[in-house]
């Protein structure tokens, strides 16, 4: 039996909250206990960023595999998130589940904050995108040879998710303004959202058969 709780409200009032709090990440130590690794403001006002070791290994503060999907800098960035958040979250804990959904998120923003870290070596850095990424590869698979319309999205918009990813490593969305934009974040999600439907697919089939 699914469960459907509606959880991915709570993760957009928790993103909004952050971001209003902490003046969209103008206010470093509002943003502190969300970052990857532990940020540290001397008194001089020198900024030092700790190892992954003595954040997750030492200090074993795990939360923080999570946490930066909740930063965002720009009302544009925040609003962009949780508009696909709202939208895509409804639809997957509606067809399969909360507790699908629940998982997804936790994957894919695990999964997307690793890679931004490893990649480049930077803590600063946070958004719901990778987890977006996460949750457009499950769809995408689950559409896949199937017979029926489950999330009712567009093809064009895997598309063009593929597109702004490619868009993203050769440095066009640097060129016209975006910003900074977690590259490796997004990959690593979409990446963890494909083999999860792989994997859940193969569970779904077990459990038919």
């Amino acid at each position: 039996m699914k469960i459907v709780n509606n959880f991915h409200i709570p993760i957009i009032l928790i993103s909004i909250l952050i971001a209003l709090a902490s003046n969209f990440g103008a206010i470093i130590s509002m943003i502190e206990p969300f970052t990857f690794t532990n940020i540290r403001i001397t008194n001089q006002g020198y900024v030092s960023m700790t190892s992954f070791n003595q954040t997750f290994l030492i200090d074993s503060q795990w939360w923080r595999l999570i946490s930066p999907m909740f930063i965002h800098f720009s009302f544009a960035h925040l609003a962009f998130n949780c508009l696909w958040v709202y939208i895509l979250g409804e639809k997957i804990e509606k067809i399969n589940g909360s507790i699908i959904f629940i998982l997804l998120v936790l994957i894919s923003s695990i999964a997307s904050n690793l890679s931004q870290f490893y990649w480049t070596s930077s803590n600063l850095f946070g958004g719901l995108s990778g987890v977006i990424y996460g949750l457009l590869g499950f769809c995408l698979i689950i559409e896949m040879e199937s017979k029926y319309d489950h999330y009712g999205l567009p093809p064009a918009l895997y598309l063009f998710m593929i597109v702004w990813l490619i868009l993203g490593f050769v440095g066009i969305l640097d060129l016209f303004g975006f910003g900074s934009v977690a590259n490796f974040a997004h990959l690593g999600g979409l990446i963890s959202g494909i083999i999860f439907a792989m994997i859940y697919k193969i569970f779904l089939s077990i459990e038919f058969n």
